[in-house]
């Protein structure tokens, strides 16, 4: 398999690293849209949401968690943050492996995109 993602859970590919466990890392996005970058990805290959079984629900839980842990460990979880997920080319989708956005240290705008 040729994903870039699943590299850096190998770590073939460097990233800077935020935090890390058995389901799930997540680093800084190289291309920040917000001062406050991270990608959450499962260490379990999922090209998109669509690919998501029951099996999955527990894992997709435990990545909200750490969300949360990150927002505060990183101290703007009371400012507020937002959790972007692209499904398909349409929705913006590139890299076909599961991952969440978290953006925060600035004001969004709405509607996004």
């Amino acid at each position: 398999m040729d994903c870039i993602f699943c590299k850096i859970v190998k770590k073939e590919i460097p990233s800077k690293v935020v935090y890390e466990d058995e389901k799930v890392v997540a680093f800084h996005d190289i291309n920040p849209q917000a001062p406050y970058h991270i990608l959450v990805i499962p260490k379990k290959h999922l090209s998109t949401l669509l690919d998501l079984t029951e099996e999955d629900k527990d894992l997709i839980g435990h990545i909200y968690l750490v969300i949360n842990r990150l927002a505060k460990d990183l101290g703007f979880a009371e400012r507020g943050y937002r959790v972007v997920v692209n499904c398909k080319e349409e929705a913006g989708q590139t890299v076909f492996h599961l991952h969440f956005h978290l953006l925060a240290g600035r004001t969004m705008g709405w509607p996004p995109g």
